[in-house]
């Protein structure tokens, strides 16, 4: 149960990052956009090159923190988590409840059902997470979530 309420955590912390990050309107996350919306929202004249390398640090930072520290926080010192297998396992499960809800909340549904993200004169581009995309980024969800929840495991069982 403690598990299933870390996953909710982490799903909460993407959903925030989400909206401050398009609280002004989706241009402040035109990083996550392929690169076609990208060089269109810059000749559009909403955003500059700079900007976009600015907000990609930021929203890197703000993503992938929470997965690198507050995960294995939770884990082995919330959780008492003990060894390799005991901290994988669990974090395995916290990174795979918010991936799921990444890939169908936020991409499926949020990204692909609503306005929230359109950027207008973009529309043509659309969908903005092309088939390609959303396979490369199920089998991280899938196969990339293991992975770093195995390196932060061992890495965990060192110190």
């Amino acid at each position: 149960m403690l598990i299933l309420m870390e996953g909710m955590v982490m799903c909460f912390l993407l959903l925030l990052t989400c909206v401050i990050g398009i609280a002004n309107g989706p241009v402040g996350l035109v990083v996550l956009y392929e690169n076609d919306v990208q060089d269109r929202v810059v000749k559009l004249g909403y955003t500059t090159k700079e900007k976009i390398k600015k907000r990609l640090i930021v929203s890197s930072i703000a993503l992938f923190a929470p997965v690198l520290f507050l995960v294995p926080f939770m884990v082995y010192y919330i959780n008492g988590a003990i060894g390799f297998w005991s901290g994988f396992w669990q974090m395995t499960i916290i990174l795979w409840i918010m991936g799921l809800f990444d890939r169908i909340f936020i991409d499926w549904y949020w990204v692909g059902h609503t306005n929230a993200w359109v950027i207008p004169e973009t529309e043509d581009l659309q969908p903005y997470i092309p088939t390609r995309v959303v396979i490369r980024k199920w089998l991280f969800t899938i196969i990339g979530f293991p992975l770093i929840a195995a390196i932060i495991a061992g890495i965990m069982t060192l110190i």
